[in-house]
C-alpha cells in the first residue's frame, strides 16, 4: 500500500506542472469540448485531491482526541485556503492568468502578508495531521507544494495562453 499511497499523494503535481508550462494546449483542448479551462482544471484538481486524501487515509491511524497543535494549525491553514479562494475565485485559483483570463491583482489579507498563502495554508493543514499519518507521506506532499511554489515563482507572461475571443 505504501508505494500506491506515495503515487496518490504526488498525483496532482505532474498535472499542475504540465498546465503551467503548456497552458495553450489545455485551452485548445478545453475549446474542443466547449469547457472553460479553469472549471475543467478545478474538476480534475478536485478529483486528484480526492485521490490524495484517500491515499493518506489508507496509511493513517485515526485516534481521538487530536493533539493540542491540530486545531490551530488545521483551522488557520483552512482559513488561508478559503480566503484565497474567496478573493481570487475559481479562475484566479485555477490558473486563469495562465489561460489568458484577466484576473485582478489582489492585495487584501493574506496576500501581501503571507507569500503563497494557499500553499502555506495547505502545508499547515497537512502538518496538523502528522500524528495520524506517517511523516513520509506528509513530507512528499509538502515537497510537491514546494516544487509548485518554485515553478510558479518563475511566471513567464510570454508563455501564457492567448486570451479567448
Amino acid at each position: 500500500m505504501g508505494i500506491l499511497a506515495c503515487l496518490g499523494v504526488i498525483s496532482p503535481f505532474p498535472f499542475y506542472y504540465w498546465l503551467w508550462f503548456h497552458p495553450q494546449t489545455w485551452v485548445n483542448l478545453c475549446a474542443k469540448t466547449q469547457r472553460d479551462p479553469c472549471k475543467l482544471m478545478a474538476f480534475v484538481a478536485h478529483f486528484l485531491k480526492l485521490i490524495q486524501f484517500l491515499s493518506l487515509f489508507s496509511v493513517s491511524t485515526l485516534s481521538w482526541p487530536p493533539p493540542f497543535y491540530f486545531w490551530p494549525l488545521f483551522l488557520f491553514g483552512q482559513f488561508l485556503n478559503f480566503r484565497v479562494y474567496q478573493l481570487l475565485g475559481e479562475s484566479g485559483t485555477y490558473y486563469g492568468v495562465r489561460f489568458g483570463k484577466n484576473i485582478p491583482w489582489v492585495t487584501e489579507f493574506p496576500f501581501g502578508t503571507i507569500k503563497d498563502p494557499q500553499y502555506v495554508g495547505s502545508i499547515m493543514s497537512l502538518l496538523a495531521c502528522v500524528k495520524w499519518v506517517p511523516f513520509l507521506y506528509i513530507f512528499i506532499w509538502v515537497l510537491g507544494y514546494i516544487f509548485m511554489i518554485h515553478i510558479e515563482s518563475k511566471e513567464d507572461p510570454s508563455s501564457r495562453a492567448k486570451p479567448s475571443s
